[in-house]
């Protein structure tokens, strides 16, 4: 059983605020960070949300392998492309600078390509990837990371969870959001059930002999086990897992000229991240009205949903659908975190002279946070 405490969204990015900017960052900067980190908790992706403010962004920034400051630099650019440097910054301000600029040369030539090297983790791929759909464009948001999976027929982390992500406006029916890592999970789900106490499920990882292991703690300790590449073991097709965890590798690393797979650094290191993203943004109206577009979009959601449906089973979800619930209702009733993660940012904050004194609106016991 796990205490689950809600607060207001406005009192939790006004402490993330504050405890980035004792850390150096600049209030416009440590507001995109906040922003970034409590949407993935009021979407139910608490692996990449508060979870990691202290014991991820604060550990490195504290210990200067992130500048505080992300001083970016465009290296290389067109009309269409930009190559830039992240300056070992914040990579949630790298990116969401970067996604502007896709964005702002798709209004002008109908499609922005943005790379990034040289900077760090930058929190949930959709976020970014969203920022396309409040100008109506189609965007893709992809980051390599830590070595933390193990290529098929390897038993030693090599490849990152390198999410995808993709947005695709609608009119009426959710947009269609994609957010996936390339991996059976991400590690953050895994730190989420090492601070519940729970065993993970069979076929998430392995250990260091390459066996599938339960044990959280089995898999995350850089070349002492791996997560496995999605699908699985090769039976289950996990090489098609590992394409896709690879592609995102060459798109962020290599056309970026940045680092890959066992060159990226891990939080415990002490050197640069190294981490490289890509953003796009398509200009619908390019193609076609973008109203006609988003119409077919739902009758294309509508289809699926009416499909026939499987035993107990009374709706099938598009891609994103279930966050956009989720979020509709932590925004009416808090931002649920639990109370281990609490309890991380109330003696950090203590030891940091930030202290976290915000009162929750609520709060309750359950299994999970998604039980």
């Amino acid at each position: 059983m796990v205490e689950i405490l809600r607060f207001k969204k406005e009192d939790l990015l006004s402490y993330v605020i504050a405890y980035m900017s004792k850390l150096g960052v600049p209030e416009q900067d440590a507001e995109i960070v906040g922003d970034v980190l409590l949407s993935a908790d009021i979407r139910g992706v608490d692996s990449h949300g508060l979870i990691r403010l202290a014991s991820y962004y604060g550990n490195r920034l504290r210990n200067k392998n992130i500048n505080p400051l992300t001083p970016i630099k465009i290296l290389s650019e067109t009309e269409t492309t930009a190559l830039i440097d992240g300056g070992n910054g914040c990579g949630q301000v790298a990116s969401y600078k970067s996604m502007k600029i896709a964005i702002q040369k798709a209004k002008k030539s109908n499609v922005g390509v943005v790379t990034v090297k040289h900077s760090d983790h930058y929190g949930i791929a959709a976020y970014y990837a969203m920022m396309a759909l409040e100008e109506d464009m189609i965007g893709i948001s992809m980051t390599n990371s830590q070595p933390l999976v193990a290529p098929t027929y390897g038993r030693s982390a090599v490849l990152g969870t390198n999410p995808i992500s993709v947005a695709v406006p609608s009119y009426k029916e959710y947009p269609y959001v994609l957010d996936m890592a390339t991996s059976t999970v991400p590690i953050g789900r895994v730190k989420v059930f090492e601070k519940e106490g729970k065993k993970l499920p069979l076929g998430w990882a392995i250990d260091s002999d390459g066996n599938i292991t339960d044990d959280p703690k089995k898999c995350q300790s850089g070349y002492v086990g791996a997560l496995m590449p999605l699908g699985g073991s090769d039976i289950m097709r996990g090489y098609k897992g590992y394409g896709l965890a690879l592609l995102v590798d060459i798109l962020c690393g290599v056309l970026s000229g940045g680092s890959n797979l066992t060159e990226i650094g891990f939080p415990h290191e002490q050197r640069d991240a190294d981490v490289g993203h890509f953003f796009m943004a398509i200009n619908i109206n390019a193609f076609r009205p973008v109203i006609d577009f988003k119409n077919q979009m739902d009758h294309v959601i509508q289809m699926l949903k009416d499909a026939p449906k499987a035993p107990d089973h009374d709706r099938i979800y598009i891609a994103g659908e279930k966050e956009y619930d989720t979020e509709k209702y932590n925004m009416e009733h808090g931002i649920p975190i639990i109370a281990p993660v609490i309890e991380d940012l109330k003696n950090d904050g203590e030891k940091m002279g930030v202290p976290f004194n915000i009162k929750p609106v609520s709060s309750e016991v359950r299994d999970s946070l998604h039980s």
